[in-house]
């Protein structure tokens, strides 16, 4: 991770800088685009024009790693994208990713067969308006299809320049173990917060060697965060909002840590992006750590 010296008008750059890939520069705190569409990741939001905003002001606070996939909408969200923020400005990192398929609000199947995959890669590229697609994720492993079959075919569109970076979601370290053997993995997107470290071998394994991890659904707290809890008795504490805290303990817990929360609020965004400058002592990170447990 390296450093940054943030602009009052540029907060989120107060997470500091990890280079994914060793190669590639993000601001830490990212944004994830999952719920700029409909209930159940299905269709248009209810305000298209205000998904359109939020993308464009997280952009101004310095945000500079977006998270998308084809299946949110599905394409909705990739539109969304590309209708906010092309030309994108140089420093713009899109990941998107391949292999989940949509049947219907809230249901989600894994297609991890090469074909399939190539043939999305081909479609992002399109709704995204890029040459190249800076970091492209499998976001599932398909039990049906050898994974050294489905990492496969992201290696070739690695070596054909149509991908940047590979990535994965959803993983175990021997999954991780293995799809290394077949392309160089840049990132993992596992499920992961402050209420939720069924992970956590795979991020220690991750940071170990540099693999950038990325926390999907970072601010959920469940109770941790009701009235009287730890959480919310430290977040008063340090004038904070809980969900504030919960950034800033993923950022705080990892250099390797890339957390993406996602919004359809402008508000909730600003506050979002306002934990990148919440400094944590150990004595705080060990407090909500042993909450959690």
């Amino acid at each position: 991770m390296e450093t940054s010296n943030p602009s009052r008008d540029r907060p989120a750059e107060a997470s500091g800088r990890f280079l994914i890939d060793g190669t590639l520069p993000v601001t830490r705190l990212g944004f994830g685009s999952m719920q700029l569409t409909g209930p159940g990741v299905w269709a248009e939001p209810e305000d298209p024009d205000e998904a359109v905003r939020v993308l464009r002001r997280a952009v101004e606070l310095g945000v500079n790693f977006i998270d998308t996939a084809d299946s949110y909408g599905p394409v909705v969200a990739e539109t969304l994208i590309r209708t906010a923020l092309w030309p994108y400005p140089d420093e713009l990192v899109i990941a998107t990713k391949a292999g989940l398929t949509r049947q219907g609000p809230g249901v989600w199947t894994a297609v991890g067969r090469p074909a399939y995959l190539r043939q999305q890669c081909e479609m992002s590229l399109r709704h995204l308006g890029l040459e190249q697609i800076p970091l492209f994720q499998l976001h599932r492993v398909d039990p049906d299809v050898p994974l050294a079959d489905q990492v496969g075919e992201l290696e070739a569109l690695r070596r054909e320049g149509k991908v940047a970076h590979i990535g994965l979601s959803e993983v175990t370290v021997a999954q991780l173990e293995a799809a290394q053997a077949t392309a160089p993995i840049a990132s993992v997107q596992n499920l992961y917060n402050l209420a939720r470290r069924d992970a956590e071998d795979v991020l220690e394994h991750a940071e170990s060697r540099g693999i950038a991890f990325i926390p999907w659904f970072p601010l959920a707290t469940g109770a941790l965060a009701a009235p009287g809890g730890v959480l919310d008795t430290m977040a008063v504490r340090l004038g904070a909002a809980p969900a504030q805290l919960a950034l800033s303990w993923l950022l705080h817990r990892s250099p390797v840590m890339l957390p993406i929360p996602g919004t359809s609020s402008l508000q909730h965004l600003e506050q979002n992006v306002a934990a990148a400058a919440l400094a944590l002592s150990d004595e705080d990170m060990a407090d909500l750590a042993a909450a959690a447990r």
